[in-house]
């Protein structure tokens, strides 16, 4: 069966093409161009949105105030014309080179358009619970990754210890809180320009050249080719253009921050366009560290994207895409951030440990930033692959294929200890992944009251280790492992080298049948049921082999080392298949007013552990090597509204139950790398977001969000005990009732823009003040709840000023962590639990400029 789907992956890339080569192309105008223009001045307007009305085709004005389209529709039809500043006005286009004039709107905010249900519309009409971030937003906030984006959207959360221990959830759902285990699917969907993305490494890179930013919240699996049972970032690029274009941005700041980017665009023939992008960003580290010297948490990453746009006919477009990422920081360090007492005897206490071998910390302040772990960090992250987009217009419709392959490769050091003891002297699991995805869908009109999206997808993974995942203790091991009084702890060379070679495969096999249909019932009723099929296979083959330490076959020897890392191997199959679905119902009593119900159950596959299991009295628990599949159940109000031409605000309430919530623990085992998978039987989210929007005059915005979420446990009934707890009566504990990690009960982000025109250096333009505030409450960084690893609330103040010149110049001076806010992102308990927990620091106040030219 895996060679049949593999063969279907290339359909689309193959037959499709062949099969609309084939059909009559109509006549109609394949390129249209105008002028967008001031209506009392007529100067022209650069950056205006022109949109086909009903279609996913649009296209931006440029410097000269003219935009192109590339069509497949006889004239006349509608545009639809948006730009800041002015009033959103449809336009009946009869003939080519046609000028269009806006009229100013001191109060009214042009309209948002997204393609998340795979065509154009307004974020405002689309009954889902929507955030949309502009490009341009982005790259001004300074948000050129997923981890900065967090800031202009509340109820994203993500977490990173570093690129592989990713988690990026969504009202605190959709990846187990802590440190990545391979084993498990996330549960919110990534995608750039249609492709998923199905590693939560691919969050940490650097965006190159996109559009926007839509952030979809829910159950989104009757949109989206793999099933999203928490929501879907779907990241739309910068697409190649028939009209020559280009940007360059350069980035200085403190600490040596750099930063470069550049794209180019322009047509190579008459039907052949091409867009080539990068991105560069070095910066040094902000953390010190004292056994080499130097700093280290530094940011080196480069990419690359290239897109070609082939034409064939009037009614069909081709897109190849390429890209290419690399990160070669020194980091992910993280600092000792303190100490807690456990419930194991004194001799097992962290201070006494460090006494007895003569070490002392070098700070028991993490904020001092300083660490002097003595394993090197690297966090080598590659990624990239290439894809085949193809469109074309059948009846009143879109078909689209997307046809694609990408890969990762990850080769880390660690030290796990936190330390600059030789406790844990490697730590490296390497994986190198590649997966193969094939999505077919149709999205159109079709009927006066009926349209929708209906599609397959299919999706090939492939991850092993690269090609052995390493533990290894060092020399100090024997006294955090110290788990008696005997002499034998003391035996020379005991634990030192002692570790672990792992191979691992796991070979993911799924596919989906999926469709969503909107369906008006009346004049201002809609209802949109969807289904989804699943289908899901994994097969694993997990080897783990001891290695190294003191050889002997003294049995009481053997039975210290076994104490800490084991021989493990299991081999076995899965196979699953689900119905999920939705229905929403719309009431869209204005452009003014949206109202929408929506209630869906979705479904996350079945996870593999693939950190090592725990033992219980020296034998291996295989029993927790599968974990079961996670059911969602979700109910949802919203309300979209324009209160006036130049405000929206919009309220959703929704409540999210998970039945065999697949969760993250930790455990006492040093051997159990990375914590290991298990299911709690029942965990609720509920919670309200308030968003909005407000042009308060032509010259001033205010951006606004709020989200109150609350997670629980409410069935964990064999959960592994917190840290502190450790070396109690039992090894588990009842946390029914206890919330969830990773979860602010508050978050909010609050942002304005104040502009006036002006010239700089004899150049016409407008300079701009730009701030941005994030908050959050406290949260809990332990997947148990704990009395110590609890982070405090904070705020962050961003700051921007600059100028933007109607040529195409900008240029911003910017701060981030503006009043150097000392906080925590996440806490780590060490290996092995001896009581001491490391944290993940975030930025220092960082400050720079920024230069920017686009024509």
């Amino acid at each position: 069966m895996r060679q049949i789907f593999k063969s279907v992956f290339f359909f689309g890339l193959f037959i499709i093409p062949l099969f609309l080569s084939a059909q009559n192309a109509p006549v109609i105008n394949a390129t249209v161009s105008g002028t967008v223009v001031d209506a009392q001045s007529n100067k022209r307007l650069v950056g205006a949105t022109v949109a086909i009305k009903g279609t996913t085709n649009g296209a931006p004005t440029k410097e000269d105030g003219q935009f192109m389209l590339i069509t497949g529709q006889k004239l006349p039809f509608t545009v639809i014309v948006s730009f800041v500043g002015y009033q959103t006005t449809e336009v009946i286009i009869n003939e080519d080179n046609t000028e269009i004039k806006l009229q100013e709107g001191a109060n009214q905010l042009s309209d948002v358009v997204i393609t998340s249900r795979r065509r154009q519309e307004s974020a405002q009409d689309v009954p889902i619970p929507i955030s949309v971030v502009s490009g341009v937003r982005a790259e001004d906030a300074g948000a050129f990754n997923v981890n900065r984006l967090k800031e202009l959207v509340p109820s994203v959360q993500l977490y990173a210890s570093n690129a592989r221990n990713t988690t990026l959830n969504i009202r605190g759902l959709g990846s187990s809180f802590g440190l990545t285990n391979d084993g498990i699917d996330p549960g919110v969907g990534f995608y750039v320009d249609g492709v998923y993305y199905a590693r939560p490494a691919a969050t940490s890179l650097d965006f190159i050249d996109i559009e926007q930013v839509e952030v979809l919240r829910g159950p989104q699996g009757t949109l989206f080719g793999k099933n999203t049972t928490a929501g879907a970032f779907n990241v739309v690029t910068r697409a190649p253009s028939f009209q020559p274009g280009a940007s360059f941005e350069t980035s200085f700041g403190n600490l040596n921050y750099i930063q470069a980017k550049a794209s180019i665009t322009g047509p190579l023939s008459k039907k052949l366009a091409a867009r080539v992008s990068f991105s560069g960003t070095q910066r040094d580290g902000t953390i010190y560290n004292l056994t080499t010297l130097k700093p280290t948490n530094t940011l080196n990453n480069v990419g690359y994207r290239a897109q070609l746009l082939y034409t064939p006919s009037d009614r069909v477009s081709v897109t190849v895409a390429g890209d290419n990422s690399r990160q070669r920081p020194d980091g992910y360090a993280t600092v000792l951030a303190g100490v807690v007492p456990t419930k194991r005897a004194a001799y097992r206490q962290f201070n006494t440990i460090i006494a007895d071998l003569g070490y002392k910390l070098p700070t028991t302040n993490p904020f001092d930033r300083v660490t002097d772990t003595d394993t090197p960090w690297r966090s080598n992250n590659d990624f990239g692959g290439a894809s085949v987009n193809v469109d074309a217009r059948i009846g009143g419709g879109k078909l689209t294929s997307t046809t694609a392959w990408r890969y990762w490769k990850w080769d880390p050091s660690n030290d796990r200890d936190f330390t600059g003891l030789p406790v844990l002297t490697k730590s490296q699991g390497n994986s190198q992944h590649q997966q193969w995805t094939q999505e077919i869908r149709y999205a159109g009109q079709f009927s006066s009251r009926l349209s929708g999206v209906v599609g397959v997808f299919l999706i090939d993974q492939d991850l092993r280790s690269d090609p052995v995942q390493t533990e290894e203790s060092g020399s100090a091991q024997w006294r955090f492992s110290q788990s008696s009084t005997s002499a034998l702890w003391k035996t020379p060379g005991l634990l030192d080298g002692f570790g672990t070679r792992t191979t691992s495969r796991l070979k993911t096999l799924g596919g989906a049948v999926f469709g969503q249909l909107d369906w008006t019932i009346g004049d201002k009723w809609h209802l949109l049921p969807g289904l989804r099929f699943n289908y899901d296979k994994k097969d694993v083959d997990y080897k783990r082999e001891t290695y190294g330490g003191l050889q002997t076959t003294e049995p009481a020897l053997l039975a210290l080392k076994n104490g800490v890392y084991t021989n493990q191997a299991f081999a076995f199959g899965v196979e699953e298949n689900n119905f999920s679905g939705q229905l929403t119902l719309a009431y869209r009593a204005s452009k003014q007013f949206n109202a929408y119900a929506t209630y869906a159950n979705s479904y996350k596959p079945v996870g593999i552990n693939l950190g090592g299991l725990p033992t219980a009295n020296g034998v291996v628990l295989i029993d927790l090597a599968k974990v079961k599949p996670e059911y969602v159940t979700h109910v949802e109000v919203g309300v979209k509204t324009r209160p006036t031409p130049g405000s929206t605000l919009n309220l959703t309430v929704y409540n999210t139950d998970i039945r065999d919530y697949q969760t993250q623990v930790q455990t006492a085992e040093v051997g159990v790398n990375r914590g290991y998978l298990a299911n709690a039987e029942k965990v609720r989210v509920k919670g309200v977001e308030l968003d909005g929007n407000v042009r308060v005059t032509s010259n001033f915005t205010v951006n606004g969000a709020l989200a109150y979420t609350d997670g629980k446990y409410i069935s964990f009934k064999n959960a592994p005990v917190p840290l502190e707890e450790t070396g109690g009566e039992s090894a588990f504990k009842d946390i029914s009732g206890g919330v969830l990690p990773g979860i602010s009960k508050w978050a909010g982000s609050l942002g304005g823009e104040i502009s006036g025109a002006g010239k700089l250096f004899s150049q016409s333009g407008r300079y701009f003040l730009a701030l941005d505030t994030y908050y959050r409450s406290s949260f809990s960084s332990s997947a148990s709840p704990s009395l110590y690893l609890n982070i405090d609330g904070y705020t962050l103040l961003n700051a921007r000023v600059g100028f933007r010149a109607s040529n195409g110049v900008s240029i911003l001076l910017w701060a981030r962590n503006l009043t150097n806010k000392d906080y925590f992102e996440q806490l780590l308990p060490a290996a092995g639990n001896a009581g001491q927990y490391g944290a993940v620091l975030g930025d220092p106040r960082t400050y720079g400029t920024t230069l920017r030219y686009t024509f």
